[in-house]
């Protein structure tokens, strides 16, 4: 019996939204699809405010689990993903669950099916309760989230213009320029010894 590759010092967590999936940049062809030609639609964004009607038009498009199950490869999600592959990370999707809409769950599995099919998926509702020494995540408050239970965890975020100003000594942002920065110090975690604390550069 192959005995499973997981191992608790090299435990990475990869969101899906925002991060493998380009949740904004379909979301705003959507909109755009059911503006009026006159109409300017509003800048969306995943954690944006918006006015009550492009709300409305939001979740009317979330409602289809075919729109979570096509949204398009994010690329620079997928250039971590293949440094973690690269250097033998025990890599994991984890994605929140959508309360309000349940048909999102089921279409995120599918999506990774499609698109990761070699990883393993969590979908939760608290990413603080999950072990990982390395969280590649986007939101900051799901950030904060997580570091509050990992203090000594490293966190890749992908560039979006809601999380420009998030700083965290713990936190790299990832623009699609400092990818040596990002490998530097995930190597640096995978190699490091137990109860070493993390000391970026």
């Amino acid at each position: 019996m192959e005995k499973p590759k997981q191992s608790n010092e090299t435990v990475s967590l990869v969101d899906l939204d925002g991060v493998l999936a380009d949740y904004d940049g379909a979301m705003q062809k959507s909109l755009d699809s059911l503006s009026a030609p006159e109409e300017k639609v509003e800048e969306t964004g995943y954690h944006k405010p918006h006015s009550q009607h492009v709300w409305a038009r939001m979740n009317l498009i979330k409602e289809s689990g075919e729109w979570w199950e096509n949204l398009p490869r994010f690329k620079l999600g997928f250039d971590v993903l293949d440094i973690l592959r690269e250097l033998d990370y025990y890599i994991s999707i984890l994605t929140q669950g959508p309360k309000a809409n349940p048909v999102a769950w089921s279409h995120k599995v599918k999506w990774c099916f499609k698109n990761v099919p070699d990883l393993d998926i969590t979908i939760t509702r608290n990413k603080g309760l999950v072990y990982g020494k390395v969280l590649v995540d986007d939101y900051p408050e799901y950030i904060q989230q997580w570091l509050e239970f990992r203090p000594r965890g490293l966190v890749i975020m992908p560039a979006h213009k809601y999380n420009l100003n998030f700083k965290h000594p713990n936190a790299i942002r990832y623009d699609g320029t400092n990818l040596d920065k990002v490998r530097t110090a995930l190597e640096m975690v995978k190699n490091r010894k137990s109860g070493e604390e993390l000391k970026l550069q």
